[in-house]
């Protein structure tokens, strides 16, 4: 098989993910995983959700639309005994016991291994009962062969220490049903958030990580990236971690100049080998590099990367207040801000609550929709099932709120939810072009909106560190997840 990035696979990027899941939906329904996972046939689009719309389209009521990331955390996790949320406060072990799920602060925190091979142990064929057979890990993310975690990720966030988070579910829309595309780490999640795959072949995705940081166009020559196949085998020998294969929404939206901008540190060298700062589009050859050739070369800068990217993502703190929020943002936040677990820092539930009364306070709020979510489980605790579309997942839950003075208040919605999903309402927002990916399949998050209503009075959340934390704090530039 053929690992090199040109522009031959282009044309099948978002076809093949399409391919597989009508035979995928009915062979789980038999049980038959496996064979779904190497199906080949058309699938029928998923139901769309009902929503309360208004006279106009979205786009007359939405104009920006931000997307804060935070890391590895299943919706248990955060939301166990939520009421009216699929979220039971006991969880299924691989002994076939039932563990009460128990409460956890965030200085009490270890990491668990949360890469492919991990998250199916603890999807088990759909049992959701692997969680303690997933590895332990070790400095610098590596995974302890023949390790088992045991109990420890059958626990749920101290509802003090998540506050914020607890305040905006309230308030808004809590997604209960929003699975990861693909089951694995925050590299390949990333990817999904910007192009809804990360299919570079026909039945070839991209798994895990990159061998070496950064995790780029800019890698050092020689790093390569795992793929997965229909077959759900991982070979590791795959290509250096610089897609030309498929679009992202970069691409739709500078098609529709639709401003964007993806918030994010950047160390002052992209060749700093151990302290590389995660950015998906990093990996897109078409906006990070000027120039590129096969199979390693990245030349220059990109107008994109020049334009788009910030060095801090503290700059979504003050952005609103000097009348500069693009169209679209990605908010990629610090290590400790990240909800981590290896950090035992509990300044995440501060940061998105400092970003969204950023927003709140600013002129853009009646015009803003912000989708809070985690890239992926952790490894921690969840019993929902996901739905296998295809042969990469979809994944792990993990939680999502959906904010803004159009949303549903305090409502929980059970909609079939992946990242795809977040594409789609972009596109609707803005009326660009469909990547063709698992955009195509997914259901929009529209009907978390009522547009019928007049918006909302913003409500600031309250927040134990203030802004200023932030903004005076110096980066890690440290990656957020760097399991291998």
């Amino acid at each position: 098989m053929s690992h090199g990035f040109g522009s031959a696979g282009r044309e099948t990027a978002g076809m093949i993910a399409m391919k597989s899941r009508a035979l995928a939906v009915a062979a789980i329904a038999a049980g038959a995983l496996l064979a779904a996972c190497s199906s080949t046939s058309n699938p029928s689009p998923l139901p769309q959700p009902t929503s309360t719309v208004g006279p106009l389209p979205a786009g007359h009521y939405i104009k920006h639309v931000v997307f804060i990331v935070q890391e590895n955390r299943s919706f248990e996790n955060m939301f166990a005994g939520w009421p009216g949320a699929n979220a039971p406060m006991t969880g299924k072990m691989s002994d076939g016991s039932t563990i009460a799920l128990k409460p956890l602060s965030y200085s009490q925190e270890m990491d668990i291994c949360h890469v492919w091979g991990d998250a199916l142990r603890a999807y088990d064929g759909g049992k959701m009962d692997g969680f303690d057979r997933e590895r332990q890990t070790v400095g610098g993310g590596g995974c302890v062969q023949g390790s088992q975690i045991g109990t420890y990720p059958y626990h749920y966030m101290d509802h003090a220490e998540i506050a914020p988070y607890r305040t905006l579910a309230s308030e808004y829309v809590l997604a209960d049903a929003m699975f990861p595309t693909e089951f694995g780490t925050s590299f390949t999640a990333h990817q999904d958030l910007i192009a809804g795959t990360t299919q570079i072949e026909a039945g070839h995705s991209l798994v895990n990580t990159p061998s070496a940081f950064p995790w780029g166009c800019d890698a050092p020559p020689g790093t390569i990236t795992p793929l997965v196949d229909t077959h759900r085998v991982i070979t590791p020998n795959g290509p250096f971690p610089c897609v030309t294969q498929y679009p992202t929404i970069a691409d739709s939206l500078d098609a529709g100049k639709v401003s964007w901008r993806y918030y994010v540190e950047l160390p002052p060298s992209q060749f700093v080998q151990s302290s590389a700062v995660w950015d998906a589009f990093d990996v897109i050859a078409k906006v990070r590099c000027a120039s590129f050739t096969p199979p390693s070369h990245c030349a220059g800068q990109g107008a994109d990367w020049t334009k788009n990217m910030t060095s801090r993502p503290t700059q979504i703190l003050s952005d609103p207040a000097k009348g500069d929020l693009p169209g679209v943002s990605w908010v990629i936040p610090d290590l400790n801000w990240a909800d981590y677990p290896a950090t035992t820092s509990d300044e995440g539930p501060s940061w998105v609550g400092d970003i969204v009364n950023a927003i709140g306070k600013s002129k853009y709020w009646d015009s803003t929709a912000i989708v809070v979510l985690w890239d992926d489980w952790g490894g921690f605790y969840d019993n929902a099932p996901p739905p296998q579309l295809d042969y990469v997942g979809n994944a792990i839950r993990v939680p999502c709120i959906i904010i803004s003075p159009y949303a549903k208040h305090g409502v929980v919605s059970h909609t079939q939810y992946e990242y795809g999903s977040l594409l789609k309402f972009v596109e609707q927002v803005f009326d660009v072009a469909s990547l063709h990916t698992t955009d195509d399949r997914a259901n929009s998050i529209i009907d978390a909106f009522d547009f019928s209503q007049k918006p909302r009075k913003f409500v600031p959340v309250a927040t134990k560190y203030p802004p200023s934390k932030f903004i005076n704090s110096s980066p890690t530039f440290k990656a957020p997840d760097d399991d291998f």
